[in-house]
């Protein structure tokens, strides 16, 4: 059980790279929004689908939440925004290692503080080192 999760990420970080290559091939044909309410549009009926037969929540719910934790569909469609206006300058491998770095960074910070109801988790010089590692795979990916 302990290699699940891990794989599971690895699984669904696959599925971005794949995601992100069509979504750019997408948005050269249609446009950068268009592709993006498009991709958007698709996986909403997905999660629809998903949602009626598996589902074991309460939609309903969502008016009881703080209103700050809808936000999460707005960061999600800045995302797909921005892989689909980047892919197609400069590919898919120097797009995600930009993308990694921004959530590695960012979520340092969120852990380190413990922001949005998450455990601290503080930095360390580990993580440092991991961060400037990125950095500069960001740059030798970019650099000809």
């Amino acid at each position: 059980m302990n290699l699940l999760f891990p794989l599971l990420a690895l699984l669904g970080g696959a599925a971005v790279a794949i995601q992100s290559q069509i979504n750019g091939g997408l948005g050269k044909k249609v446009g950068v929004l268009e592709a993006s309410l498009i991709s958007f549009g698709v996986g909403t009926i997905a999660l629809l689908f998903i949602v009626l037969f598996w589902g074991k929540g309460n939609l309903l719910s969502v008016t009881d939440v703080p209103k700050w934790q809808l936000i999460g569909g707005l960061l999600g469609a800045f995302f797909v925004i921005v892989t689909v206006l980047v892919v197609p300058k400069i590919g898919v491998a120097p797009t995600l290692i930009g993308i990694v770095a921004g959530q590695i960074i960012i979520g340092a910070i969120v852990d380190h503080f413990g922001l949005f109801g998450g455990q601290r988790i503080p930095i360390n010089i580990q993580k440092v080192a991991a961060i400037a590692l990125l950095f500069a795979s960001l740059y030798l990916f970019n650099h000809k």
